[in-house]
């Protein structure tokens, strides 16, 4: 008999996870990888905490079931900061009846752990039906640096084929955008502002560099478009200027995020960036120099669409769901780019919406979040269903 669900057990587990808190910053992912490890040695698998950072904790879950393909579900521990304009309480699971579970890290993304959890407790009650090795990676620092899945990265394991979870309604994303933000300061001359022609003004000189900035964006970066991801980007997201009310600027400092679509490489983002600072000095003699980089979940990533990963993820969703749909991408980063990186063939696959992720009142649907589970175990069954099985 096939083993189903246990929707009861899976909101039980979503709630003792969105019941910790792990806002990043700080993170402290490390109560929430202990709470798993134990679920998951429960389940059967030999578990690892790995960690890595003071109260920041990888969690990996192996089970080898025969020979065959290394297949890894991974997500993320840590949730963005849960805000203001809550109408339940961020950090408490809320059933209101209308179908969804309201909380932070709902979607984004307890939920798809807790349905890679239930998948691999299913798996393990059907061991006949697959032969080969599931990880499961639930790593920490994944919404500012991906810190998390750079440390797994580096012991190079081995593994074929991975699952992402990430918020994408259940549809399949082959590709995500990549991202780098350098941190750029513009130099200028103090003076008092009675006198200003005694200094420079940076803050002056720093709109001669931003407007060059914003026609890049708008006569390159937008002809450069990815059919999954969308269009290449670049955005000023913070800006600061003066020391006093009286005193010309002599610095002005300000954050670039650079998204990166697929095919595009972060030494080639960069030296864009650094060219037209380059041509800003020329001809408005403007001073600037990039003083640091703020760290982000890394380059952009894609896998071809007839991968097996892509097919069968596709295949799986469909006969879950009943819906058809086109393979799909993300407009923000993640950590496939650091499996595909040791050579894993990925997609990014879970419930709830982006639209809602980061937000107030997150939630996640109930139907698609005991779908999703489902979804896992069958991507798992299509490509480890026999014996050294690659298709």
């Amino acid at each position: 008999m096939t083993a189903s669900p246990d929707k009861a057990r899976m909101i039980d587990r979503l709630e003792k996870l969105v019941g910790i808190n792990t806002e990043n910053p700080p993170g402290h992912e490390a109560q929430a990888a202990a709470y798993l490890a134990g679920e998951m040695k429960a389940l059967g698998f030999e578990v690892e905490l790995r960690e890595l950072q003071p109260g920041r904790s990888n969690v990996i879950a192996r089970y080898i079931n025969g020979p065959g393909p290394v297949f890894a579900f991974n997500s993320h521990l840590d949730v963005v900061p849960a805000g203001d304009g809550w109408s339940t309480a961020p950090f408490k699971l809320t059933d209101k009846g209308d179908g969804r579970l309201y909380g932070r890290g709902s979607c984004d993304a307890k939920g798809p752990i807790v349905a890679m959890v239930e998948a691999g407790r299913l798996l393990l009650a059907e061991k006949g039906k697959w032969s080969g090795e599931l990880l499961l990676v639930f790593v920490f620092d994944e919404e500012i640096g991906s810190a998390g899945a750079k440390e797994y990265a580096k012991t190079r394991p081995h593994v074929n084929f991975a699952v992402i979870g990430e918020p994408t309604l259940n549809k399949v994303a082959a590709a995500h955008k990549g991202a780098i933000r350098p941190y750029i300061r513009v130099n200028g001359q103090m003076a008092h502002s009675g006198t200003p022609e005694l200094g420079v003004n940076a803050a002056i000189k720093a709109t001669h560099l931003l407007q060059m900035f914003d026609e890049y964006h708008h006569k390159v970066l937008l002809k450069r478009e990815h059919p999954l991801v969308g269009k290449a980007s670049l955005t000023i997201t913070r800006l600061i200027a003066g020391l006093g009310d009286n005193i010309v600027p002599p610095s002005c400092e300000f954050l670039v995020d650079r998204r990166m679509i697929p095919g595009e490489g972060h030494d080639q983002a960069l030296k864009e960036i650094q060219d037209i600072m380059a041509r800003a000095k020329e001809q408005f003699d403007v001073d600037s120099e990039i003083v640091e980089f703020k760290p982000t979940s890394g380059p952009a990533s894609e896998t071809p669409l007839d991968d097996a990963v892509v097919r069968e993820s596709m295949a799986a969703a469909e006969a879950i769901t009943g819906e058809k749909h086109d393979p799909v991408g993300l407009s923000g980063g993640c950590d496939l780019v650091h499996f595909r990186s040791i050579g894993a063939s990925g997609v990014v696959m879970g419930p709830g919406s982006l639209a809602v992720a980061h937000k107030p009142n997150e939630f996640i649907p109930i139907n698609e979040f005991i779908d999703a589970s489902l979804i896992y175990r069958d991507t798992v069954l299509r490509l480890l269903h026999e014996v050294g099985a690659t298709r």
